[in-house]
């Protein structure tokens, strides 16, 4: 019991004092995850509304591959970003490797599936009469594409959320893809991974506060939007 009050209260000084080391990771945690999740969102919300929206010969199957990437291991998707990384993969000479952009690459991969996947699943289950009656009234592609997004805000919104939960607490891509790299791209995860093995498990307590508070934020935020809109 004494070990485990000794090293929250060793995170909570962490915290407090502005340990350079705990902010560093924290710092790229939060960078390489907005890269990745916004460039996930972009991708994924259009992808999932024409798979959601369109009906055309393969979907079945391309929903199924969708349905199967979402629970891709992350130590898969490191290995693989890793091998088009490295000096003799075909993108090598982009230099990415145990960069932050390389981690967020990665990231967006395992981010990608769940975005399209869920905001696919957010625009089929929105009311068919919807559509007709909006078309009926004249409505131009675009903004039939803006009314459908606006309907399935919610859908999309978990999806942005999982996607979100999914890249900041994933540790295989910024391990292998990163490098674990001291002040450069050591990330929350992998520091808490280090730290607790050399025995810090304070600053490993710390790091994982941070975690529950980003999650927390980020929920009250989510549930505060769907009161106001």
């Amino acid at each position: 019991m004494n070990f485990l009050l000794e090293g929250f209260f060793q995170a909570f000084h962490l915290l407090l004092s502005g340990n350079a080391e705990t902010y560093s990771a924290i710092w790229a945690t939060v960078k390489v995850s907005g890269y990745s999740l916004g460039c996930s969102l972009l991708l994924g919300i259009p992808l999932g509304f024409c798979l959601g929206h369109v009906d055309f010969r393969g979907k079945k199957p391309i929903r199924t591959l969708v349905d199967t990437l979402m629970a891709l291991p992350t130590v898969f998707i490191g290995l693989l970003v890793y091998a088009f990384l490295t000096h003799r993969g075909p993108l090598g000479h982009l230099g990415l490797l145990f960069t932050l952009p390389g981690v967020a690459a990665g990231q967006t991969i395992l981010a990608l599936p769940l975005v399209v996947g869920l905001s696919a699943t957010a625009v089929e289950s929105m009311d068919q009469k919807l559509r007709i009656t909006i078309l009926s009234m004249g409505a131009s592609r675009r903004q039939l594409f803006l009314t459908t997004l606006w309907e399935s805000r919610h859908g999309i919104v978990a999806g942005g959320i999982a996607a979100y939960g999914r890249v900041m607490t994933e540790v295989g891509i910024s391990m292998m893809v990163g490098g674990n790299i001291k002040w450069h791209t050591r990330t929350i995860t992998t520091a808490i991974a280090l730290e607790t093995n050399k025995g810090q498990f304070g600053m490993g307590v710390a790091l994982g506060l941070v975690l529950l508070a980003i999650s927390f934020c980020v929920n009250v935020s989510v549930s505060f939007l769907r009161r106001r809109y």
